[in-house]
């Protein structure tokens, strides 16, 4: 699906911030964006659900932000390609790139997982994710940028199985990018936010007393802090 340039704003030339936020839709991604675009930052929000998106394009530009939106799928190889031709036509490159997309497939015993699970699992978790580190490291290379990853440490807890190993294995890609970069960049972060009150977590715990959760707010905002200092 192309971006569509009615609902891309004019960029002044004078704000070289440009960040590109994957799984912007809701949960933290969401709360980068919104973060991001009250920085006066530009935001390219890519997720799935156009009407979440819409949505934050609203809070973005009540905040006195600026956004383009990209309703796509990460696991789409064609939409992403053509949204990172896109950006680096019109930017030349960009400065952050906050991955928050992910598959979190339902709990349930190692020997009972859904085929289809782990399939879609990999597909976003992995597969995805590599493709877009290809893609997206000439644009951070263009402008000196920076990558951000988010560590969720379940990997051989119980339940977990599907989830625990791909986003085990995301994590590695991003570590082993992040060493092979160290040098030349770009910079890459790999972060562990605090337990939040997000639609993921809720699937993996219903009916938690959700009053201590970190709000996606706040830890947007230590992000962001520690990475743009």
């Amino acid at each position: 699906m192309d971006i569509d340039p009615q609902i891309e704003p004019q960029i002044e030339p004078t704000n070289p911030n440009v960040a590109l936020v994957t799984g912007a839709s809701r949960g933290l991604g969401a709360a980068l964006a919104e973060a991001l675009g009250a920085r006066g930052w530009h935001v390219i929000a890519v997720a799935r659900t156009t009407g979440a998106l819409e949505e934050l394009d609203d809070r973005i530009r009540a905040g006195g932000g600026s956004a383009t939106l990209a309703p796509m799928d990460v696991t789409n190889a064609a939409a992403m390609i053509q949204m990172t031709q896109a950006v680096q036509r019109r930017w030349g490159g960009i400065d952050l790139w906050a991955h928050c997309a992910v598959h979190a497939a339902p709990l349930s015993p190692a020997a009972q997982t859904d085929p289809k699970e782990m399939a879609r699992s990999i597909e976003t978790n992995v597969a995805a994710t590599h493709g877009l580190i290809q893609l997206v490291e000439p644009l951070l290379r263009a402008r000196g940028g920076q990558a951000v990853f988010f560590d969720d440490p379940r990997a051989g807890e119980k339940f977990f199985g599907v989830y625990g190993a791909t986003k085990a294995a995301q994590v590695a890609l991003a570590q082993s990018w992040q060493r092979e970069a160290a040098r030349i960049g770009p910079r890459v972060t790999i972060d562990r936010p605090a337990p939040m009150a997000t639609a993921t977590r809720a699937r993996f715990y219903p009916g938690e007393d959700r009053s201590p959760l970190t709000p996606c707010r706040d830890e947007a905002g230590r992000i962001l802090t520690a990475l743009l200092a």
